[in-house]
């Protein structure tokens, strides 16, 4: 990873789009709709997870980046899962004497060739010394450059009512406090589309999620047609439950160049006339553009730089890798839902626990400590509260030039 470039790490939650489940009803899930729905109650990003305890139950993931992070469970009832990464895969293993508090460090590595990647997750349930066989999965990250050493970057938001917005077919609209704009657009109709033109390094697009939501594709200029689904996973099928009216994401893609783009959406209502709405788009813009030239990947090519380490687990049982060695890296800006990667206090009489980045510190005398994820002291939830605890103790900020912050913050 060009650790030099303005990078971004944008979360992907168990409820987006982009996200495939090979078979939905092998996968548990609570419901957002639901009225004793309490998203702040849970470690789990927008408070949702898949869960599952079906063996070789899936989900499936294309990215392209150098970077990935899983979140999930960790505890008694948890086993073993797979990552598959192009041709490489690794087996880990969840289970634990405690239930982790916090969403656990499933799978991590900043060593990926910058490719487009095919990731995959699989449940293998109870193996070894597994003390259960569920699986959770809660939230990813991925790592994507927005632009080049020294750029600037900045979002363009069209929300779903705004003249850029070219809509084909029968479309109607819908309020609510909880859409980012306060609105969205929605359509049933089958070849409706909705298309932007633009200029950007990297394009994003939200919308709700619902049982009553189908398949939809997207075309990004002359690429090929990608489909997804915006069903979600819980309250039976095509169900009017199980809605998830915090924005969701459909699609996403990065490392464009500066030309003209242009993005078209098409719902694929079919038989049953579902739904797709959209929320917004919204598009990263820099000052300066230098798309990266991707390396190629197949299925009997390894997925990692070479001559890097590869993650432990590799080609064999393993318990879940080190959060040391796989911890996001410092150089990368936070596009995300989750509370992660923020500065922290250096204090000798703190007591170190986790795993910390070390950075050298400007006037050359004392290092600061980045901290991620975990938190030596936890106040509601937030990893803040050390910053502030350490403030107390004496500590030093880490200069915050270091940590410059991109990307739409949903």
């Amino acid at each position: 990873m060009d650790s030099s470039a303005v990078n971004a790490n944008v979360t992907i939650d168990d409820f987006d789009s982009v996200l495939k489940y090979d078979l939905q009803a092998q996968w548990q899930t609570p419901d957002p709709s639901s009225p004793s729905f309490d998203p702040s109650s849970t470690p789990w990003v927008m408070g949702t997870y898949h869960q599952t305890s079906e063996k070789n139950a899936t989900v499936r993931l294309n990215f392209t980046g150098p970077a990935v992070y899983i979140y999930g469970g960790s505890g008694p009832s948890y086993g073993s899962y797979e990552v598959q990464i192009d041709g490489w895969s690794g087996v880990y293993s969840a289970s634990g004497s405690q239930n982790a508090s916090t969403a656990h460090l499933l799978f991590g590595s900043s060593n990926l060739t910058y490719a487009s990647h095919q990731l995959v997750l699989r449940n293998l349930g109870a193996r070894g010394n597994d003390t259960g066989g569920i699986f959770l999965f809660d939230s990813l990250q991925t790592t994507i450059q927005l632009a080049q050493a020294g750029a600037t970057v900045g979002n363009t938001t069209y929300q779903e009512d705004d003249p850029a917005l070219k809509y084909d077919g029968k479309w109607d609209s819908n309020k609510s406090p909880n859409f980012s704009g306060g609105g969205t657009s929605y359509t049933q109709a089958d070849k409706a589309s909705v298309s932007l033109s633009f200029r950007g390094s990297a394009v994003y697009v939200f919308g709700d999620k619902k049982n009553d939501h189908g398949l939809y594709s997207i075309v990004l200029d002359n690429r090929t047609a990608e489909v997804y689904s915006g069903e979600s996973g819980c309250g039976g099928a095509f169900g009017m439950t199980c809605e998830q009216m915090k924005p969701t994401l459909k699609y996403l893609a990065s490392n464009l160049d500066d030309s003209l783009h242009t993005l078209r959406i098409e719902n694929l209502a079919g038989v049953n006339n579902s739904f797709f709405d959209l929320d917004s788009i919204v598009v990263s813009v820099p000052s300066q553009y230098s798309p990266r030239t991707l390396d190629v990947v197949n299925a009997s090519s390894s997925p990692f730089i070479a001559g890097s380490s590869l993650p432990p687990g590799t080609n064999s049982t393993g318990s879940a890798a080190p959060a040391c060695l796989v911890a996001p890296p410092q150089t990368a800006t936070l596009l995300s839902r989750r509370r992660v990667s923020t500065r922290f206090y250096f204090s000798s009489h703190l007591g170190y626990r986790g795993c910390w980045d070390r950075v050298p510190g400007d006037e050359g005398v004392l290092d600061c400590l980045v901290f991620y994820c975990q938190c030596i002291i936890t106040l509601n939830s937030y990893c803040y509260s050390d910053l502030q605890r350490a403030d107390e103790r004496g500590g030093k900020v880490c200069p915050s030039p270091r940590y410059r912050h991109y990307g739409p913050h949903v």
